[in-house]
């Protein structure tokens, strides 16, 4: 009888220290995933609401304490606050890298409302209509930014 009971806890043990684990890891693994929305006055919202920042009338993207991020000029430009091109936003809200490669692209689902895809069709986030020039340069501006915070906390470790 004590083995028998002996081997339940051990299993238990095992599934338990294994459960947590797979918890564990989805939860690290989750915050690589950015899902960025902008509202109708211009403020960048991550997924859990939390307000990232937010764009001017001038079309200069800002962060909460004011400072400038990038900006986008009348050409279809983004350029950040060093004066570094990050890749060119088109008249229909695509984001386009250096290297000519459409990296997010937009598509209307409600009428204020558009959704950023990536180009196997994945959602990424949402636009009201008035901002659809920003929509993917500001969702891969805010992912970048994520990727370079965990390359460093990953020097750090």
């Amino acid at each position: 009888m004590k083995k028998i009971w002996l081997l339940s806890v051990l299993i238990l043990t095992v599934c338990t220290l294994f459960s947590v684990n797979s918890f564990a890891q989805k939860k690290k693994d989750s915050t690589k995933y950015t899902f960025i929305s902008i509202d109708g006055k211009g403020g960048i919202h991550n997924h859990a609401g939390t307000k990232l920042g937010y764009i001017t009338k001038d079309n200069v993207v800002k962060n909460n304490q004011g400072e400038t991020l990038y900006s986008i000029d009348k050409g279809g430009a983004v350029v950040d606050a060093k004066g570094h091109k990050l890749g060119f936003a088109k008249n229909n809200g695509d984001y386009v890298n250096n290297a000519g490669e459409t990296v997010l692209q937009l598509k209307n689902t409600q009428e204020e409302e558009c959704a950023i895809l990536d180009p196997e069709g994945h959602s990424w986030g949402y636009v009201h209509r008035n901002y659809k020039l920003h929509a993917c340069a500001a969702h891969c501006f805010f992912l970048q930014q994520a990727k370079d915070k965990a390359a460093q906390d990953k020097k750090v470790d």
